[in-house]
């Protein structure tokens, strides 16, 4: 069914009352229900939406009695101003797409809204677990992602009492960005946010590349190319089923040589701790009752960056 668009804010207090004021009415909608608790979800994002950040919003919609989104491109976490810059900003389809999934109101706010004093004085240092994969080739960049997570969290919380008590508390990140996944709810964990973090499975074009806002970058050939990263990953999820060897070590190989890649790293980590799992060249086997693994890879295709991972 077609919704129509969500409330659109831009200012802190705007967002804050309207999200107060969708929550007390949504606790007079189910009354006295027995066993209902009423729940907030948010799902932060930085606009240029696409059918994965639409899968968020479902996941939130079915969880939750008020969902709320944040459009908000971050400065804090480019390395390159150039990259930010042409960082794609679709805001009139970002709306449509969000009034279609559901959600109720969405907050985008300016950059000097989210920062009114400029660069943060008081910023979040996220830990060793920054400094490897994709933190090895983007200096500072979890810094700055953790830094807004931990604003945007904040700011859609549910108030902590008059409306209904409890309210229940979700946000929702999708597993294609793993490490940034990893590392919120490490955040959360250790910081003890009063937020439970939803992980959304990865969303793939129907020829299996992982949806990303920067894959509108490629070229016809480039797009092509970069179907080399979801096949290693399909090529080793095959092994794990079929009990084969998984051989990393190979893999990297095999997606070094393919045409139009400039491979970063192709590693078996920890799901949750990112640490290496075994000897990356040798032919190890994932054991189905082990930790959950990923399989995560990093690539430069043409001018783009796309990064995809695989549960084993």
């Amino acid at each position: 069914m077609t919704r129509t668009e969500p409330l659109l804010t831009t200012t802190v207090a705007e967002f804050t009352a309207a999200k107060h004021q969708l929550l007390a009415a949504r606790g007079r909608q189910v009354g006295n229900a027995v066993g209902h608790q009423l729940t907030l979800g948010l799902v932060p994002t930085m606009g240029a939406l696409h059918a994965g950040h639409v899968a968020l919003m479902r996941a939130a919609r079915e969880q939750c009695d008020v969902v709320v989104a944040t459009i908000f491109v971050n400065p804090l976490q480019f390395g390159d101003p150039t990259d930010l810059e042409r960082y794609p900003k679709t805001l009139d389809e970002d709306l449509r797409l969000l009034g279609e999934a559901g959600v109720d109101v969405v907050f985008a706010p300016s950059v000097e809204e989210v920062y009114p004093n400029g660069l943060p004085a008081v910023s979040v240092q996220a830990g060793p677990l920054a400094s490897v994969l994709e933190g090895a080739s983007r200096p500072g960049h979890f810094d700055g992602v953790l830094t807004v997570v931990t604003k945007l969290l904040h700011l859609g919380a549910p108030p902590f009492g008059g409306v209904a008590e409890p309210v229940g508390y979700k946000a929702f990140f999708g597993q294609k960005d793993a490490q940034q996944l990893a590392l919120i709810r490490l955040m959360v964990r250790e910081l003890n946010f009063p937020v439970d973090i939803v992980p959304v499975p990865t969303v793939r074009e129907s020829d299996g590349l992982a949806m990303s806002s920067r894959n509108r970058f490629l070229d016809a050939q480039d797009r092509e190319n970069a179907l080399a990263l979801s096949a290693t990953l399909r090529e080793a999820r095959r092994r794990v089923e079929a009990g084969e060897p998984l051989d990393v070590g190979g893999l990297r190989e095999q997606l070094a040589a393919a045409p139009g890649v400039e491979l970063d790293y192709l590693e078996l980590v920890d799901a949750l701790t990112l640490a290496p799992v075994g000897e990356a060249g040798n032919a190890e086997r994932v054991d189905a009752e082990s930790a959950e693994r990923l399989l995560v890879v990093a690539a430069r295709v043409g001018s783009v960056r796309l990064i995809d991972n695989v549960i084993l």
